[in-house]
């Protein structure tokens, strides 16, 4: 019988992307990865196992569990890679306190020493800025022989005894590719370190099963007296680990400058990347450390050497905000307008995470803030989105309006859409234009389409924003869909007004959803004061009667189907013809949501209308309920000569004009449909 297991690999093991895939056969495992091939035993199995096995045989078939069932078997398998690692070290955890901030990073997973230290990018995001390397935190978990454990704690008597032991042999590993110098240079124990590579010289590069020789695992413990001990008996300073990280990247990640020193006065090569790219150099920006970078650039460090990302070690110090080794790069000829692979610059990069002293550096030092980033923003764009307003100050006067209009979209769009009103006034008053429109591509991304800066605040219902871009100069009358529709969709009465007052067209359609009617009373049918208020102000009533079928049966409304393709191509015509005449005022008001108050709103219409006819539709609405008969007879001929000649009066001077007719007070009011008497004026 053959069982076939597939387990994922921790998330922490990096390089094994390809699930583990464990046969079972007989009694025994076989284990494969993308990366390498080993016997599930050898990296899980008991300390009954003989070790007189080379550690790194590939796929070598045991069977010391030939006594258990293949249900027990698959069972051990499971238990056992659930709890163990690639590597068969246990998880650490973190020392909080030599992980400095990594704005951006990565949710950091923690990993065994030996091991890959890097995370890998998400997939979702265009470019990682920040290091993928947390520290190391505690050794393995070694099963403790004696010579490990004596190493382990500092016992150098016992560990003289054990090495000149007959038979001892320094090679063999306590767990795949730990050998005992990676013990002693884990703990620190630089004695026990001379003792053992004096017995055995050969296994001073010796490296585990993920990369790491003995200088690697000491420089990641910060245990300077290790690392010196190997360097004076020969070890080669540039060896990496399956991440390509070197020694001299690893002690700059920890911000060791004493091992750094060490490191370079060795030979060490400072150009060395890791699988990500990032060079010592970098890694010691991200920490500030001016000491160890200073020394990189010293040892021939090069300051314009990129990661995977397209991401320089200025760009780094940028992006984190760490103005001490900013300057000291500006200082070695940095390019300042370095840019990502998504087209971010320094500067950009600066804005956006709101580092205001960096922003400041670079401007002083010209660097260009008009250029754009992948999505097209500059600088200025991603600030006034923040809303920081120190940085949007400094990069007003750096920043072309013409290069803003390239963009197809106002630093004014964005302050608006967060509701950023500090942000509004302040680009009003730099000069910016109110009436600046996304370009066709940006609004598409709207299903409304909307256009202007006025749509955003009336959108998002922020009537101090609504009131600073009206008296700025915006017009209320530039989106295909007007904010005056989307604030009598919101019933908000007090926006309405203000855009009333500046001049927004009461009667405008919508080009896409056609109506015979003014298409604003769509949204403001339901509540009559605002119904009211539009038709005080110069809202067309007269086109609410004007029915093609008039005293005639009216045809069934017809619903729109979602997918017009499924109809008969003559009722695709018909439909057409149909949505271009545009929906009546009658069809609209028999919608089942809004015929409940058909009589009351025609009631409000008659008021602003002379003599109509009501068509059949109409009249049933008024004959379903009794109360209603007496609008009927409002409607009839003659209607009352006040009346008409208040229509007549309104027509010929405008609703705008009224207040300054010198008339009493109670016919100006009387004229503006406020329901006064004439006796009161």
């Amino acid at each position: 019988m053959r069982l076939l297991l597939i387990l994922k690999l921790p998330k922490m093991q990096r390089n094994a992307t390809s699930p583990i895939v464990i046969s079972c056969q007989n009694g025994s495992f076989k284990l494969a990865t993308t990366r390498t091939v080993e016997p599930l035993c050898s990296v899980m199995a008991a300390a009954s196992i003989s070790r007189s096995a080379a550690p790194d045989a590939a796929l070598e078939d045991y069977s010391i569990y030939s006594n258990l069932s293949d249900d027990q078997l698959l069972q051990l398998a499971i238990e056992r890679s659930l709890t163990e690692t690639h590597c068969s070290l246990t998880e650490t955890t973190p020392q909080p306190s030599e992980s400095p901030s990594r704005p951006n990073s990565l949710a950091q997973t923690t990993h065994p020493p030996g091991c890959s230290s890097h995370n890998p990018p998400d997939a979702q995001t265009a470019a990682h800025y920040s290091s993928p390397n947390p520290p190391e935190a505690k050794p393995p978990d070694l099963e403790e022989e004696p010579l490990f454990k004596a190493i382990r704690e500092g016992d150098v008597g016992r560990v003289k005894e054990l090495v000149m032991r007959p038979g001892t042999n320094l090679m063999l590993p306590s767990k795949p590719g730990w050998l005992a110098v990676h013990q002693a240079a884990w703990f620190g124990e630089d004695t026990c370190l001379r003792m053992l590579l004096s017995a055995q010289p050969g296994m001073i590069n010796k490296r585990t099963v993920c990369g790491e020789t003995p200088l690697l695992v000491a420089t990641g413990t910060d245990h300077l007296g290790c690392v010196q001990v190997l360097l004076e008996n020969g070890a080669k300073p540039d060896i990496t680990n399956y991440d390509k990280e070197t020694p001299l990247y690893r002690a700059s990640e920890r911000s060791n400058a004493a091992i750094v020193a060490e490191l370079l006065n060795h030979g060490a090569e400072v150009n060395t990347r890791c699988s990500q790219g990032w060079t010592a150099l970098q890694e010691a920006v991200l920490r500030n450390n001016v000491e160890i970078c200073e020394m990189l650039l010293k040892a021939g460090a090069k300051h314009n050497l990129c990661n995977m990302y397209g991401i320089s070690p200025l760009f780094t110090a940028a992006q984190s905000g760490q103005l001490a080794t900013l300057r000291l790069l500006i200082k070695h000829g940095a390019d300042i307008n370095t840019q990502a692979d998504d087209g971010a610059t320094a500067l950009y990069e600066s804005a956006k995470n709101g580092h205001e002293e960096v922003v400041e550096l670079l401007l002083s030092q010209k660097a260009d803030a008009n250029k754009p980033g992948r999505t097209g923003l500059l600088p200025l764009h991603i600030a006034a989105k923040r809303s920081s307003d120190i940085i949007v100050s400094m990069l007003i006067p750096a920043t072309s309006k013409t290069r803003v209009r390239r963009t197809g979209i106002s630093p004014l769009h964005l302050a608006a859409e967060r509701n950023h009103d500090d942000m509004l006034e302040m680009l009003i008053e730099a000069g910016f234009d109110v009436n600046a429109q996304l370009s066709e591509d940006r609004s598409r991304l709207y299903a409304d389409r909307r256009s202007t800066i006025l749509y955003f605040s009336v959108i998002n219902n922020n009537i101090d924003a609504v009131r600073l871009l009206l008296a700025a100069g915006a017009d209320p009358n530039l989106d295909v869909f007007r904010p005056l529709m989307v604030a009598a969709r919101h019933g908000c009465l007090q926006t309405i007004t203000l855009l009333v007052e500046h001049g927004a067209n009461i009667n405008a359609a919508v080009p896409t959803h056609p109506t015979t009617f003014p298409a604003v009373y769509m949204f403001s049918m339901k509540y009559l004061p605002m119904f009211k208020f539009l038709l005080d102000h110069g809202g067309d009533a007269r086109s609410c009667f004007d029915c093609m079928y008039g005293n005639q049966p009216h045809p069934p409304i017809k619903t729109i189907p979602s997918d017009r393709s499924e109809l008969p191509e003559t009722d695709q015509v018909a439909l057409e013809t149909e949505l271009r005449r545009g929906v009546q005022f009658c069809e609209m008001i028999s919608v089942s949501n809004i015929s409940r108050w058909a009589g009351p709103i025609i009631d409000v219409l008659l008021d602003y209308v002379g003599h109509v006819t009501l068509c059949s539709r109409l009249m049933e609405h008024l004959d379903s309920y009794s109360e209603w008969s007496t609008i009927k007879e409002k409607a009839a001929p003659p209607r009352p000569l006040m009346h008409l000649c208040r229509l007549q009066i309104l027509q010929l001077v405008g609703h705008r004009q009224l207040k300054r007719l010198p008339l009493p007070g109670g016919l100006i009011r009387f004229l503006q449909h406020l329901e006064m008497s004439l006796d009161d004026c």
